[in-house]
């Protein structure tokens, strides 16, 4: 019988007080920012997914930020699971690196993300203090039409009030197994999210195709180009890899760096 203690997720933003203690398997990026929503909410250890590693490994940059307090922490590799799907992740993922705190529970690279959990869960609670991450969530710029261009490091930092704006979003753009009808919290004009490295299945631009439902044009960054959850990374040095019909519509294309896209669908908008 499955362990009630291990909670597996899409996501790591959906995480509740009652879930503190529990290991989670949580199928969002293993960047900084995934990880601190996972001590946020006092988990016993993580798992999450690789993200392809990316531009400064930043895909897993989480689990080293993690070890500063002791908090047990791994991915699994983006070609043995899909981004966004938990079931996949405990199912099929193999773990592709670990930090200090959770080689000591015992997790070692290639082990099934199952028994990883496993190990967490049988390692005494960690008691460091975790350092504060504010949410990252900024203006880029102001069209003359009034378009704002918005930063924002997870898509959970998307507003209601960002509908017909465009937002440049570090999040993955794979698609959460278990809420299929949601995309993105606002209908905005256009998204820029990151590819997650692709991995199994193309999930991690799943959501890119799924935006156009919406009447969103939407394009990812390569991971290789940007750090997934750093929206300012995304704005400085990423390149598109991949859009959808709309944005491609709106003249955006595969090789162009974010501020051309972005400045593509400020001027199809006008």
């Amino acid at each position: 019988m499955a362990d009630d203690r291990i909670l597996v997720m899409d996501s790591v933003t959906k995480l509740a007080p009652e879930d503190a203690g529990k290991v989670l398997v949580a199928a969002s990026h293993g960047g900084v920012y995934a990880a601190y929503l996972a001590a946020k909410g006092r988990a016993g250890g993580v798992i999450l997914n690789d993200a392809g590693g990316g531009l400064e490994d930043a895909g897993f940059g989480g689990l080293a930020w993690a070890d500063g307090f002791g908090m047990p922490a791994a991915t699994v590799d983006c070609w043995s699971a899909r981004i966004g799907d938990g079931r996949d992740m405990i199912a099929n993922g193999r773990i592709s690196h670990c930090n200090a705190a959770a080689a000591r529970a015992g997790v070692t690279v290639g082990m099934a993300a199952a028994d990883a959990a496993a190990s967490m869960l049988a390692a005494e609670m960690w008691t460091g203090a975790p350092p504060d991450l504010p949410e990252s969530r900024f203006e880029i710029s102001v069209a003359a039409d009034g378009t704002r261009v918005i930063g924002c490091d997870s898509a959970s930092l998307i507003r209601d009030e960002d509908a017909g704006q465009i937002v440049v979003c570090a999040s993955h753009g794979g698609l959460l197994a278990n809420a299929k009808g949601y995309v993105l919290k606002a209908p905005v004009y256009g998204v820029v999210l990151n590819d997650a490295g692709r991995g199994k299945d193309d999930a991690g631009v799943a959501r890119i195709f799924a935006a156009a439902d919406m009447g969103v044009a939407a394009g990812a960054v390569a991971a290789a180009s940007a750090r997934i959850g750093d929206a300012r990374s995304a704005w400085e040095t990423g390149v598109i890899s991949c859009v959808n019909d709309l944005a491609a519509k709106a003249g955006g294309a595969v090789g162009m760096t974010t501020q051309e896209f972005v400045a593509v669908l400020l001027r199809s908008k006008a």
